[in-house]
């Protein structure tokens, strides 16, 4: 059974079971479209929310950053894991316990406004279709690859599946889909990860063997740092980025974490408070299995990679000629990912061999002139395609092959559904009914939820096919916009009674727009390719590259709300009592010195 074949029986077998589960599952009511009936396991909703959360920047595109940066992009990591336990202790049990359907209800009630929520909606819209495009990026590498079509082509069957099965499931179908797409990802991910540890380190948890010795006894990190900085690369374990902004970016992809509204309306689904932080605890259980293993994954394929172009025993052994690419069946990968325009090569001097190194280095340089080199060979390599190719390059067996495609696939569409959800509710629930309709039946609703979401699937995959970055980079834009503006709001409402309805109003758009604007000034205006004023590698504001600006515009956010609200009228009493009530558990009586 030839390797296509094989794909489609794996990707074929997993949507049915998506699908399937979407029917099974179809909401019926408003209830079960936005909140799954408040009637799921702290377990279920620990697994889903996994799911929810590790999209195609989890999947497929966090490793092949690793990979080609090294340490420095472990703030993915950090910031990513990190804002789930600033969302279980902060926000989770709050919001659970408030009893609304969205964050932008509870926004509008806490701030006792209907601009505040009309506002919400907005921010919410903005961070929400950003992420999309990064998931729709994603499902356009893997459809475009396991399908053998072009990456456009791939992004137009995906955005048909996201709509066939979350148009129709609401939250209570997302949820359970979202499970079923939990095990398949996990599984997906973990079992090459594991095939890979073994070859390189003997190792079988791919974690241990990021830290294990090679079998020529060289530990695997050592070997890696010798082969890149021979080719002119940065040392892959050492710190080389300015720490500034690594330090606001891993900040800012914290609080965009715990703001991002697709997350939070998980929390909405559980039958009690507690049972709230207990699924932010359990996500994060899920979610560790795969981010121990991305490092591993990462540095294993930047591994196998720099081996497979330099099979001879690096510079001095000869690069890889055109003929082994062509002609030898471990290479055979390259020519299937060609394909997609994702990957490819040229030999640039004629002399039938694909030299890859970092040409902008200047020992580099002085090398490839007494060489005869004329520049990197390897003209193209994609950073989203390492996972679903990483299999492929260590000659994994086919069904491996295979369950990756699945769980890419699966990795992307359940988030690209919670987001959609996350964007169709604030459309529907909170702007149609919650401002412009108050009087609109349920069914009427519901199906104002659903045309917002397919008019949502639209935009993301036109804006998907030119993407401002890779699937993470992408992501990471959303994060900073929904830092910026939906986490101050929230972190403010349920904390602080001096924060009144003008004030959160000014804080949300202050933190929006300067936000967009300094993201839009680096990637292009709407994200329209040459449009930008600046780019990342030389920005506005000293090191601060457009990804690390949400914890920037988190601090404005703040400060102009406050400014704000001490300038005008006090938040009403009744207000300051629903607060209080939120935060402070029923029952609970003062302190007393006996």
């Amino acid at each position: 059974m030839d390797q296509f074949t094989i794909n489609l029986l794996f990707v074929g077998a997993s949507f049915a079971l998506y699908i399937g589960i979407a029917i099974w599952a179809r909401a019926g009511s408003t209830s079960e479209f936005y909140a799954a009936g408040r009637g799921v396991h702290p377990v279920t909703n620990g697994m889903a929310t996994a799911a929810d959360w590790m999209s195609a920047a989890s999947f497929i595109s966090m490793a092949g950053l690793i990979a080609f940066t090294g340490y420095d992009n472990s703030t993915f990591l950090m910031g990513w894991t990190g804002g789930y336990v600033l969302l279980a202790l902060l926000l989770a049990p709050y919001l659970r316990k408030f009893g609304k359907f969205t964050v932008s209800e509870f926004i509008g009630d806490r701030f006792y406004s209907q601009t505040a929520r009309i506002v919400a909606v907005i921010c919410l819209i903005v961070a929400s279709v950003t992420y999309v495009i990064g998931q729709m990026t994603g499902v356009g590498v893997a459809f475009g690859r396991f399908l053998e079509v072009s990456n456009t082509t791939g992004l137009l069957i995906g955005a048909g599946v996201v709509f066939a099965y979350a148009v129709f499931g609401g939250m209570k179908g997302v949820t359970y889909t979202q499970v079923a797409q939990y095990c398949v990802l996990i599984t997906a991910y973990t079992i090459p990860a594991i095939f890979i540890s073994l070859q390189l380190t003997g190792t079988p948890i791919p974690a241990l063997g990021l830290f294990g010795d090679t079998a020529s006894g060289v530990p695997l990190l050592t070997k890696l740092d010798s082969i890149v900085t021979e080719l002119g690369f940065n040392e892959y374990t050492a710190h080389h980025s300015n720490t500034l902004n690594m330090v606001l970016f891993t900040l800012s992809l914290m609080i965009g974490t715990a703001g991002l509204p697709h997350v939070i309306m998980r929390f909405f689904t559980v039958p009690k408070v507690s049972d709230a932080r207990w699924s932010a605890g359990w996500a994060l259980v899920f979610i560790a299995l795969l981010y121990l293993t991305a490092p591993a994954v990462g540095a294993m394929a930047r591994l196998n990679i720099t081996d497979m172009m330099w099979p001879n025993g690096g510079i001095e052994g000869g690069a890889v000629t055109v003929e082994q690419i062509d002609n030898d069946a471990r290479y055979d990968w390259m020519a299937t990912w060609q394909k997609t325009g994702l990957l490819d090569w040229e030999d640039k001097n004629g002399d039938g061999k694909i030299q890859y190194y970092n040409d902008k280095s200047e020992s580099m340089q002085a090398i490839a002139e007494q060489k005869g080199w004329v520049g990197n060979e390897l003209t193209k390599f994609n950073r989203d395609i390492l996972v679903l190719a990483n299999p492929e390059i260590a000659n994994l067996p086919g069904w491996v092959i295979g369950l990756v495609a699945a769980g890419g696939l699966a990795a992307a569409l359940s988030t690209a559904a919670g987001l959609l959800l996350a964007i169709s509710s604030a459309v529907s629930h909170d702007l149609i009914k919650g401002a412009i309709n108050p009087q609109i039946s349920e069914k009427g609703e519901l199906l104002s939820a659903r045309i917002a979401m397919a008019v949502a699937i639209a935009v993301a995959t036109w804006l998907g096919l030119n993407p401002p970055g890779f699937a993470a980079q992408t992501v990471a834009l959303a994060f900073g916009l929904a830092a910026a503006s939906i986490f101050p709001a929230l972190m403010m409402g349920i904390f602080s009674t001096r924060i009144n309805n003008t004030g959160a109003v000014a804080g949300m758009m202050a933190g929006l727009v300067v936000t967009l604007v300094y993201i839009f000034l680096h990637k292009g205006w709407l994200f329209i390719p040459g449009t930008n004023s600046f780019t990342d590698a030389d920005p506005l504001l000293g090191p601060i590259q457009s990804t690390s600006f949400g914890a920037v515009g988190a601090m404005v956010n703040f400060a102009v709300a406050y400014v704000v609200a001490g300038m005008t009228k006090e938040t009403p009493q009744e207000i300051k009592e629903l607060v209080e009530s939120v935060r402070i558990p029923r029952g609970a009586g003062a302190a007393q010195n006996k």
